[in-house]
C-alpha cells in the first residue's frame, strides 16, 4: 500500500472518529442516585454561566452507570459516571478491555448511609449488629454452635429483645446501586463482624465470609424500592413501620418527612459523617473518560466548576445540598491531579 493511501486512510478515520463526537454536542453523565442531585446542580449552574450546554445527567446506579461508562469510547457511551462507592477491579477490567484505558478518578467528598423511618413514628436505635440479624439471609444459629441458619426473624424484637415488637420491614436500594454495596459493606459486614468465629472467616475462607456477611434475605423483610429515592420516602410516609435505606444528602432535603435512626448510638450529621464517628459513612466520585476530552465540548469546564471553592468547598452549594465536603488539603490535591488529567493505572 502506497504512502499517501496510507496517509489518506488514517486522516479519514480520524475525520470519521472527530465528526462521530462532534454529533454530540453536551457532556452525558450516568451514575449513582446518591450523586445524581449533587452533578445535576453542578451541571444547570454550567449550564448557565458558561456558553456550553447543561450536560445530560441520568440516575442509573453505579453499577449500571460503570456498564454504560465501560462500554466504549465514542459518541454512543458516558463521558463521567457518578459513584457512591469507588470502582470495582471487575469494572476497571471491562473498562481496559473495551478501550477505556485512561480514567480519570475525581473523590469529591464523603455521604453518610441512613436508615430512616417516618417522622410520624418514634425514632430507632439501631445497632450494626441488629442490621445485620435482622437483614442477612442467613444467620448464627441461636443454640450456641458455630453453624448457620436460614434466617427466622420476623421482628425486630426477635432480634433484640429492646427493640420494638414492629415487623421488619426495610426499603432498600438494588444490587446495582452503590449505596447497597455500601450499605453491606458497612452496616451489615460491621455487625457481621460481631460473630469472632465469622470474623475469623475473612483470613481463611473469604468468599464463604462473604457470602454469609454480604447476603441479603429475600422473604419479604427487605424490599427492594429501585434507584428512586423519593419513592422510598413516600412509602415510608405511608408505612411508620418500614424503614428505608439511602444517603445523608437526601435524608437533609427530606428531614420534615423522615428521620435518621441512631446507628450504635451515633446520629448522622454533617459533623459525625465528616469526621469519621458514624460508623455508615462512604466517599463519593466520579470518573472522566480522558479520551472525550477536548472531543465533547465543555467536560474541562465542567471539572472545573465541579472543584472551585464555590461548589465542592466548605461553604459552597454542594455542602448545602447535604455533600460532606472534603478537607482543604484533600480539595487541593485533588483538585490538583484533575487539571493534570491524571488517569488510573491500577486499583
Amino acid at each position: 500500500m502506497n504512502k499517501f493511501l496510507v496517509w489518506t486512510l488514517a486522516a479519514a478515520t480520524t475525520v470519521a472518529a472527530s465528526s462521530a463526537f462532534a454529533a454530540r454536542d453536551s457532556i452525558s453523565i450516568v451514575g449513582s442516585s446518591t450523586v445524581f442531585p449533587f452533578s445535576k446542580v453542578v451541571a444547570e449552574r454550567f449550564g448557565k454561566a458558561t456558553k456550553f450546554k447543561s450536560p445530560t445527567v441520568e440516575s442509573t446506579g453505579t453499577g449500571g452507570g460503570f456498564k454504560q461508562f465501560c462500554g466504549g469510547v465514542g459518541v454512543n457511551f458516558p463521558d463521567i459516571s457518578n459513584a457512591s462507592r469507588r470502582i470495582k477491579q471487575a469494572e476497571f477490567d471491562n473498562c481496559q478491555a473495551a478501550g477505556v484505558t485512561e480514567i480519570v478518578e475525581v473523590l469529591i467528598g464523603y455521604d453518610g448511609i441512613v436508615i430512616a423511618n417516618s417522622v410520624k413514628a418514634d425514632r430507632a436505635n439501631l445497632s450494626r449488629k441488629d442490621l445485620f440479624m435482622a437483614l442477612a439471609k442467613k444467620v448464627p444459629n441461636p443454640n450456641g454452635s458455630e453453624t448457620l441458619i436460614d434466617n427466622p426473624y420476623k421482628t425486630w424484637k426477635d432480634v433484640n429483645p429492646t427493640l420494638s415488637a414492629t415487623k421488619i420491614e426495610v426499603l432498600g436500594p438494588p444490587p446495582t446501586s452503590g449505596t447497597r454495596d455500601a450499605f453491606v459493606e458497612l452496616a451489615m459486614e460491621g455487625g457481621c463482624q460481631k460473630f469472632a468465629w465469622i470474623k475469623a472467616l475473612k483470613k481463611t475462607d473469604k468468599s464463604k465470609y462473604k457470602e454469609i456477611c454480604h447476603i441479603i434475605r429475600e422473604d419479604g423483610s427487605f424490599i427492594e424500592a429501585g434507584e428512586n429515592d423519593n419513592l422510598i420516602v413516600q412509602k415510608l410516609n405511608a408505612n411508620k413501620n418500614a424503614l428505608g435505606i439511602f444517603g445523608f444528602s437526601f435524608l437533609d432535603q427530606n428531614s420534615d418527612k423522615v428521620q435518621a435512626s441512631n446507628i450504635d448510638e451515633e446520629q448522622p450529621t454533617f459533623e459525625t459523617i465528616a469526621d469519621g464517628s458514624y460508623p455508615v459513612s462512604r466517599p463519593l466520585y466520579f470518573y472522566v473518560k480522558k479520551a472525550h476530552v477536548g472531543l465533547i465540548p465543555g467536560i474541562t469546564e465542567y471539572l472545573a466548576e465541579f472543584t472551585s471553592e464555590r461548589a465542592w468547598g466548605e461553604e459552597g452549594y454542594l455542602a448545602d445540598k447535604g455533600m460532606i465536603p472534603l478537607s482543604e488539603d484533600e480539595r487541593a490535591s485533588i483538585g490538583g491531579a484533575v487539571k493534570g488529567m491524571k488517569a488510573l493505572k491500577s486499583l
